[in-house]
């Protein structure tokens, strides 16, 4: 195992370095000189000179040898790289992390979805609900909620994984005409949470499996980019109820490992609630099995 500072100050380095050659010259007032230049992005000591730290100090922190950089440090690279909210609370967790790292892997969180949850997915209908674990394991959902990702049931339930749908599998690509900007999405929010928890075991499988077989999600990995979850509208070109575009939000549940609901809605009257209705009359009941108790029918466990 490497040593504890290395490792944590490795990924604070990875994403300044990767933020820093993706930050052109002309975006922070620097006017490239004449020929050719050999770095992309801002060269070391530009964005050094730009933080007001020295150049020496800033090839430690990028190279993972300085792991303890002042608030105030944190801050002034984020203001000299422009960084958004989303990606300067992820370099201030991530200098907090390589100032605090605990060598030991943390246990993947467990999947267990509680009875009052799935109880809630079910009150949901007919909008398509489904709960995810942080590494997007799809946990438990309503029928539309797993039908509205046209041929995910054609998986094992432990395969199903949201990110592991929209790079690996053939419907995928059909289903999402915005597929591109979807993926980006997708992989700046597993890299947040990677960034803070890079040894938890259910981010690194899944992270490793999508780096082997998908080129995209490799290469999108690369980039180094995070973003928060922001409330979006995905169109679905669906094989069994057409076109629909249905607004999408993602919750936190309070007191789970991470887990976290999502739904999606649209307007009543419209052609896509109608085709969303559609898509939960159609879609497959979950097995059901009595209650010991009462002989009342209520759904199995995900």
């Amino acid at each position: 195992m490497a040593p504890e500072q290395h490792t944590s100050g490795d990924e604070l380095g990875r994403f300044l370095r990767a933020r820093r050659t993706q930050t052109s010259p002309e975006s922070v007032g620097f006017t490239p000189g004449a020929g050719v230049r050999r770095t992309p992005g801002l060269r070391r000591e530009e964005l050094a000179s730009l933080a007001g730290v020295s150049i020496d100090y800033y090839i430690r922190l990028e190279r993972g040898k300085e792991t303890r950089p002042s608030p105030g440090v944190v801050d002034s690279l984020a203001r000299a790289l422009r960084l958004d909210d989303d990606e300067h609370h992820h370099l201030r967790e991530l200098a907090a992390r390589a100032a605090n790292y605990a060598p030991d892997s943390p246990p993947p969180p467990s999947r267990t979805v509680r009875p009052h949850l799935k109880l809630l997915l079910e009150t949901m209908r007919p909008n398509p609900a489904y709960i995810v674990s942080r590494s997007m394991d799809l946990l438990a959902w309503n029928p539309g909620g797993l039908a509205l990702y046209a041929g995910m049931a054609d998986w094992p339930a432990k395969q199903r994984n949201l990110a592991r749908y929209l790079f690996l599998h053939p419907t995928a690509r059909e289903l999402f005409p915005d597929w591109e900007p979807l993926v980006r999405s997708c992989v700046a929010r597993l890299r947040a949470q990677a960034g803070t928890s890079p040894d938890a075991p259910d981010l690194t499988s899944l992270v490793g499996e999508l780096v082997l077989k998908s080129p995209d999600f490799a290469r999108l990995w690369e980039r180094y980019e995070v973003i928060g979850r922001k409330k979006t509208q995905k169109t679905f070109h669906h094989p069994e109820v057409g076109v629909l575009t249905l607004s999408g939000q993602n919750m936190h549940l309070e007191g789970t490992p991470g887990q976290r609901l999502g739904v999606y809605t649209a307007e009543p009257g419209t052609p896509d609630h109608d085709a969303m209705l559609l898509l939960d009359m159609t879609a497959p009941e979950p097995a059901r099995h009595p209650d010991a108790k009462t002989g009342r029918q209520r759904p199995a466990q995900a």
